[in-house]
């Protein structure tokens, strides 16, 4: 059998095959505790069902254009408007079945074997499983813990080099919690000004996210980068709606058809129901959405309080998203060994570090979207370990 070579290689998600083990476990009757998936534990808002109901009623149910109804793009771009006082023409978003689309597409039109791309480490796995598949050399971009896992520019700075297409940002950080300032973003974009032929991938995904009154500083609100900027985002983690997979992105002009032929050659067009939903979460009422980031402020308190008070690990305080990434060498163990410990002794679905690169060998990601009376259980049973 002739397979190709790119996919035989091709990488994966870890979280998701945590997330079949446990099911399948708690399919077998065993009591797990699941802070694996990355994923809200709220349903998503009223408001917005009953406007996808309202979407089937009404027959919206067959093909769109390729980049989102028109009216989507418009309420995306009023929102950019809205948050951060920028304008975007809604020719320049692209709406996409959730957000990893983006990130494919960018490796894609900005990879190739004669280009490098620098992407977080630790960091979302599918950006290097994406720009290996694309062809280019992926060159990580160590975080580490001494600088809260937030980007050193000076370490950034020294990996660019003529060869470099493309470099991934990614505030509030998955899987870290990680959260830049705006005084860190601007230095950074300061930095970026001296390499106007690289691009920039922005992941916002988690930009609703932010703890202690922080404002989210996205680089949309840089002029300068504003030729050769892409910027991630969607309803998945502020709107509960994972599953629903909806996704925008905003692409310079001359990006901007190259990945609209990727959608075209991919995936035809949106879902055409969750594209009316998505309206309604950007234009509807907020309270609901409001209620969830207070419960994740409560949440992240309490994770961060009493994972510092384990003698098997540490703990720095996440600023953002709702993971929390704490090193457990105390333990003796390796984040592997310590959340296979977890899971099959425990009864907790964990994701082991080294799942998010090469440097976080020791650590693992915790995802505190699930019950306070889950999260307190899940810190007891880690307690043993």
């Amino acid at each position: 059998m002739k397979v190709s070579k790119k996919i035989i290689n091709l990488e994966t998600e870890s979280a998701f095959a945590i997330l079949a083990k446990a099911t399948k476990l708690i399919s077998e009757g065993k009591d797990i505790i699941n802070l694996g998936i990355g994923q809200p534990d709220f349903p998503t808002p009223s408001n917005i069902q009953e406007a996808a109901i309202k979407a089937i009623k009404d027959g919206h149910h067959g093909y769109t254009p390729s980049n989102g109804i028109l009216p989507l793009r418009e309420a995306v771009s009023e929102k950019i408007n809205q948050d951060y006082k920028v304008n975007v023409n809604p020719d320049q978003i692209l709406i996409t079945p959730g957000g990893k689309p983006t990130i494919f597409y960018s490796c894609l039109i900005l990879g190739g074997e004669e280009n490098e791309i620098i992407y977080p480490d630790p960091g979302f796995p599918i950006y290097r499983s994406m720009i290996n598949f694309s062809g280019a050399r992926g060159i990580p971009l160590k975080l580490a813990e001494e600088d809260n896992f937030e980007i050193n520019i000076e370490k950034l700075e020294q990996l660019i080099t003529n060869k470099t297409s493309l470099i991934i940002i990614n505030n509030p950080n998955n899987p870290t919690g990680s959260f830049m300032n705006e005084f860190k973003i601007e230095k950074l974009v300061k930095m970026l000004e001296k390499y106007p032929e690289v691009f920039v991938l922005s992941d916002e995904i988690y930009s609703k996210i932010i703890f202690e009154d922080e404002k989210m500083p996205s680089l949309l609100s840089y002029e300068i980068l504003k030729e050769r900027l892409i910027v991630l985002e969607g309803w998945s983690k502020t709107f509960c709606m994972t599953g629903w997979r909806l996704g925008w992105s905003v692409w310079p002009k001359k990006l901007y058809e190259h990945a609209n032929k990727l959608c075209v050659n991919d995936h035809s067009c949106p879902n055409s129901i969750s594209q009316y939903a998505g309206i309604e979460a950007l234009k509807g009422p907020k309270e609901e959405v409001e209620k969830i980031k207070k419960e994740f402020q409560k949440r992240k308190e309490f994770i961060y309080f009493e994972l510092n008070q384990l003698n098997n690990m540490t703990c720095f305080k996440p600023g953002g998203a709702f993971y929390a990434f704490p090193n457990v060498s105390k333990s003796g163990l390796n984040g592997q060994r310590f959340s296979d410990i977890a899971l099959e002794e425990k009864g907790v679905a964990l994701v082991p570090g080294k799942s998010f690169g090469e440097t976080a060998e020791n650590f693992i990601r915790l995802s505190y979207a699930n019950s306070m009376e889950n999260l307190e259980e899940a810190i007891y049973r880690l307690s043993f370990i």
